[in-house]
């Protein structure tokens, strides 16, 4: 039975063919009902020209001449002052009493200058007090140098005086040998001079300034 069903041929539905005819001639009447209306044209209007007349600028008011030379000048009243004459004055003769002869030049006369004196110039002030330089406490670790080698094997103690130039900015600048008890103190001393002390500069009046100090240090052996 149900093979039956399926196997029947499809017919055409007459009322479904009539409802699709009618949406279409309702589709088409709905277009042409809404087409666009066209407007007749506007006439073309002509221009026309209207000249404005415009009156001439009114002429330039005349430049006022300028006054004469005889209407600018004023009258200058002048006062003209009888001058009372004078009566000449008579010439006389006047009468230069005779002076005393000049003594004759003598030897010395002009000749000598004087006594010369000589002035001594000022003495420059006097200058401010120095102040030596010290040893800054802030390297007061770095100041003893390291102990010879040679000298501590040998049992050796020493002593070294040195002079050093102390430079502005706290350095030395350069170290003299006084005195040592050895060579090998003498250098253990400059090396370590030229490479770690610190001072504070000398001055003068508060102004930095190089200045030299001897100094002596002294090698002792530790028990």
């Amino acid at each position: 039975m149900y093979a039956e069903r399926y196997d029947r041929p499809h017919r055409l539905n007459p009322a479904g063919l009539t409802a699709a005819v009618a949406i279409n001639a309702a589709v088409i009447a709905a277009l042409m009902m809404s087409a666009p209306t066209i407007l007749p044209g506007i006439a073309k209007r002509s221009l026309t020209m209207i000249d404005v007349f415009t009156p001439p600028p009114p002429p330039p008011e005349p430049v006022p001449p300028p006054p004469s030379q005889a209407q600018s000048r004023q009258p200058v009243e002048r006062i003209d002052a009888p001058v009372t004459p004078f009566p000449p004055i008579a010439a006389r003769d006047f009468a230069v009493p005779d002076l005393p002869p000049l003594p004759p030049p003598g030897p010395m006369t002009g000749a000598d200058g004087g006594t010369a004196v000589t002035i001594d110039p000022a003495p420059p002030p006097p200058l401010p007090t120095l102040i030596e330089p010290s040893f800054d406490p802030r390297y007061a670790s770095q100041i003893q140098p390291v102990y010879p080698a040679a000298e501590r094997r040998a049992g050796r103690e020493g002593r070294v005086t040195v002079r050093v130039l102390v430079g502005v900015d706290g350095r030395v600048k350069q170290i003299e040998r006084v005195g040592a008890t050895s060579d090998a103190f003498w250098q253990a001393t400059e090396v370590r001079a030229m490479s770690a002390w610190r001072f504070r500069p000398a001055t003068r009046g508060g102004i930095p300034v190089e200045a030299w100090r001897t100094l002596s240090l002294t090698f002792v052996l530790a028990e």
